[in-house]
């Protein structure tokens, strides 16, 4: 049997595929024995929704416009502020799109729960669009379905996928990952909690992969839990301890733990940068989500706690091309003449022709007064000619 349990709000799954065909169309059922933890009625405002103040973000986009998959254990549909999702649920197990296990219920409403008057939580995109996308039902439930169910979001034209479990690497799960990469689709994944007594845990899949948002939880004080693995190379940090949420029933789980619910965090953030910068490729919107997050110091931290507002608002001069202006066009072969070659004979020649030239010109001017005088004189010469 493969299986997972939930350790400190972290589904840890092991993957084998591929599906079987019994199981890939997701028959609808119900199982026999579904008990989600009960929740409260009364909440107070969580420190994730004041230090993100939400609304302000909200005033520039709200997701619109945008899906988001939430790959988990199913979502109950009749709480109010997901009961949107209604007509996007699709289930691997063949037992049904409800959550027995309350996991993908809370993540679903970090991601994108819609506002209701008086009630101090909301998700991070109430205006996107969120589709579940069922793959185990219990916390020591068959894990195997979750690379099909990746594959299936993205067929399902998700923009964003939220994978709030960790496997290990897999070849499959590798190559479905890497798939949906390739469609353009943001993949955010939990950076996995700490599960040994010294305090370690091996990489979490597919968070480790590259070109994926790996996820670590922080506290109020924005540093790293210590709950948060350091093994799985980390992105950017999300709120992930005293987390409030949506429960199954109606009700609201307080104290939530771990990167399960961190990553919903940086999941809704996407979409909010989606929706805002549509032209942004997956590694563009990842890369402004981390160049706007704050304080990462020391191993585990990436580039420290998210920022809702500046990742939708920030001016990033490396998203902006300058416009060169227009190459000048080469000038014609004949725009410049070419300096004369200095010819010496030539200039020789040119100067004795004008001394003979100005020497006949004097003679002529000369001829002109002589000749004349000599005419008159009947060619005699004068006395000072003849010495007396």
């Amino acid at each position: 049997m493969i299986g997972g349990k939930l350790v400190a709000g972290m589904l840890t799954l092991a993957v084998t595929v591929p599906v079987p065909a019994s199981a890939a169309g997701g028959t609808a059922g119900t199982t026999a024995d579904c008990s989600p933890p009960r929740g409260t009625t009364s909440i107070g405002e969580s420190w994730a929704q004041r230090r993100f103040d939400l609304p302000e973000v909200w005033k520039l986009t709200r997701g619109a416009g945008v899906t988001v998959a939430i790959i988990d254990s199913g979502v109950d549909t009749g709480h109010p502020q997901l009961a949107r999702m209604r007509g996007s649920l699709v289930d691997l197990t063949g037992t049904g799109t409800g959550d027995c296990l309350g996991h993908g219920t809370q993540v679903a409403g970090i991601v994108g729960g819609t506002e209701i008057k008086g009630v101090p939580f909301a998700g991070v995109a109430p205006g996107a669009r969120l589709i579940s996308v069922k793959h185990t039902n219990e916390d020591t439930g068959d894990a195997k379905l979750l690379a099909h169910a990746i594959l299936r979001a993205v067929r399902l034209g998700a923009d964003v996928i939220n994978v709030s479990a960790k496997a290990h690497d897999q070849p499959d799960l590798r190559r479905v990952v890497n798939y949906a990469l390739s469609q353009d689709v943001v993949v955010v994944a939990a950076a996995g909690n700490v599960s040994k007594d010294d305090g370690t845990s091996p990489p979490a899949y597919p968070a480790a992969y590259p070109g994926v948002i790996s996820v670590g939880s922080a506290g109020p004080d924005g540093t790293r839990a210590s709950s948060s693995s350091t093994t799985t190379p980390v992105s950017v940090l999300a709120p992930g301890v005293g987390i409030t949420s949506t429960s199954p029933g109606r009700a609201y789980a307080e104290g939530l733990e771990g990167t399960s619910f961190a990553t919903p965090y940086v999941a809704g953030v996407a979409a909010l940068v989606r929706a805002r910068h549509p032209r942004l490729d997956h590694l563009a919107v990842q890369r402004r989500i981390r160049l706007t997050s704050v304080g990462g110091s020391g191993t585990g931290t990436g580039a420290g706690m998210i920022n809702p507002l500046l990742a939708v608002s920030a001016i990033l001069p490396s998203e902006s091309v300058a416009i060169a202006p227009d190459e000048a066009a080469p000038l014609p072969a004949d725009a410049i003449l070419r300096a004369p070659v200095k010819d010496s004979r030539a200039i020789a020649i040119a100067t004795w022709v004008a001394l003979i030239c100005l020497a006949l010109v004097l003679l002529a001017s000369l001829g002109r007064v002589v000749v004349p005088l000599g005419r008159r004189r009947g060619w005699r010469p004068t006395k000072a000619e003849i010495g007396t």
